[in-house]
C-alpha cells in the first residue's frame, strides 16, 4: 500500500487486544500477542485526499473481509474441541505455524519448532489482529486466519519512523513493558496500537504491522 492507494475504510474502529500465552521451548523466548485495545480507522465513504492532492492511506484495521463459515457451530466446536488444525504454514524461519479455527472469527496459531510448540497467538473475535515478535521474525496472525511472517525493517522506540506502505509510526513510553504507536497517514492518526507488557500486531489493509512489548516495531507489506 502507497500513499496513493484509495482508502477503502468506511469507519472508525477500536482495536481491543487479546492476550496470548507464552510457551518457551528449546531454549527459545518467544512473546505472543494480539492486537491492540485502540486502533481507529477514519469515517469515510470517499477517497482521502491531502492538501497536495495525494490520496492517504487509511488503515481497514482489524476488519478483514471473512467469507461465511459453512460448517455448522456444532462442526467448529467439535473441531477445536478435538484440536486439529484446519491448516499448517511454514514460517519465514522455517518455524510452522498450526491454525486453528475456533469459530466466530476467532482463531488461534501454535508456532512449533524442531517438533515443539514455542508460542501461541490468538485472535479475539473482536475486531483484533495478533502480532508476535518471535527473537527478530515477525508474525501476524489476522480475524480471517491469515498468516504473514517477515524478518527485518524494524525500530527501536521511542520515535517517529517511516513504515512500508506510506505510513509514519510515533512510537512513545507510557510505561513498563508499554509503548504506544500511532500509526499516521496524510490526514493524521489512523490507527493506534498500544502493548501491555506483550506484543501487538495489526493488518492494516495488507501491511502487516508489529509493536513488541520492547518498542520495537516493523512492517511488511
Amino acid at each position: 500500500m502507497s500513499s496513493s492507494t484509495t482508502v477503502r475504510t468506511a469507519r472508525r474502529r477500536t482495536l481491543r487486544i487479546a492476550a496470548a500465552a507464552l510457551v518457551a521451548a528449546a531454549g527459545l523466548t518467544l512473546t505472543a500477542c494480539s492486537g491492540s485495545d485502540a486502533a481507529d480507522a477514519k469515517s469515510a465513504g470517499h477517497t482521502s485526499t491531502s492538501s497536495d492532492g495525494k490520496e492517504s492511506p487509511v488503515a481497514k484495521i482489524g476488519t478483514n473481509s471473512v467469507a461465511a463459515d459453512k460448517q455448522s457451530g456444532g462442526a467448529q466446536s467439535a473441531r477445536a474441541k478435538t484440536g486439529s488444525p484446519v491448516r499448517a504454514q511454514t514460517l519465514v524461519d522455517g518455524s510452522t505455524a498450526k491454525i486453528y479455527d475456533l469459530g466466530s472469527q476467532r482463531y488461534r496459531a501454535e508456532i512449533v519448532s524442531d517438533g515443539s510448540v514455542v508460542a501461541t497467538m490468538e485472535t479475539t473475535g473482536q475486531d483484533a489482529d495478533a502480532g508476535l515478535d518471535a527473537n527478530g521474525m515477525y508474525v501476524v496472525l489476522t480475524m480471517g486466519g491469515e498468516v504473514h511472517s517477515w524478518m527485518g525493517g524494524e525500530h527501536q522506540g521511542p520515535g517517529t519512523f517511516k513504515l512500508t506502505g506510506g505510513w509514519t509510526a510515533k512510537v512513545t513510553k507510557v510505561g513498563e513493558l508499554r509503548y504506544r504507536a500511532q500509526i499516521i497517514g496524510h490526514d493524521g492518526v489512523a490507527a493506534t496500537l498500544e502493548t501491555k507488557g506483550h506484543d501487538v500486531g495489526v493488518d492494516a489493509n495488507g501491511v502487516y504491522i508489529v509493536l513488541s512489548a520492547g518498542g520495537v516495531i516493523s512492517a511488511h507489506k
